[in-house]
């Protein structure tokens, strides 16, 4: 079986935040593809569904960003699936908003959420897709605009960047990460 998780935080509060993007991705995924995401299993809202011939796991961690590793664990314990089989989605301040790198491996370049991720899989090495979200203005403090919501210009961008996403993650399950990583980080 095939895993993707989508990081975010918990809660209406936090839905439309730039630091939900992988939330917002997942969700986007399930949808396209006719997977429910209802069921509350591994510290997360899960579901399950076949995509392409695929069968694929679908994971929200309800954990809170900065321990989501703790439900990728649980679930990869329980159903004996492999770092090497998931897609780990999150959101990158490093990166212009609505822009996406895919990688096979890396550091969690200070995101707390991949630094759990990475902890609790003992390993930097699985697939993951980065949403740009971009640097806060220069009087904007890090936390405050990764916790606020993306502003309208950005909301009205925001559909195009989640179904490129969800273009990269169909076609990962269907051939090798390198090969999509090279379609969609050129």
């Amino acid at each position: 079986m095939k895993w993707i998780a989508g990081l975010g935080n918990p809660g209406r509060k936090y839905a439309m935040n730039r630091h939900n993007v992988g939330f917002m991705a997942v969700e986007r995924f399930a949808g396209r593809h006719g997977i429910s995401v209802n069921k509350e299993k591994f510290k997360s809202l899960y579901g399950e569904g076949i995509v392409d011939g695929v069968k694929v796991a679908v994971l929200m961690p309800q954990t809170y960003m900065n321990l989501s590793g703790e439900a990728i664990r649980a679930f990869l314990d329980f159903t004996k699936s492999t770092p090497e089989e998931g897609i780990v989605i999150y959101d990158d301040l490093d990166l212009p908003f609505g822009r996406i790198r895919l990688r096979y491996q890396g550091s969690a370049g200070g995101h707390n959420g991949m630094k759990s991720v990475i902890a609790h899989l003992g390993t930097e090495k699985f697939n993951r897709v980065r949403i740009g979200i971009d640097r806060p203005p220069a009087h904007l403090d890090v936390i405050d605009h990764v916790l606020g919501d993306f502003s309208k210009a950005e909301r009205e961008t925001l559909p195009a960047v989640l179904d490129k996403v969800c273009d990269a993650l169909t076609e990962a399950l269907a051939m090798p990460f390198d090969r999509v990583m090279a379609k969609y980080n050129a």
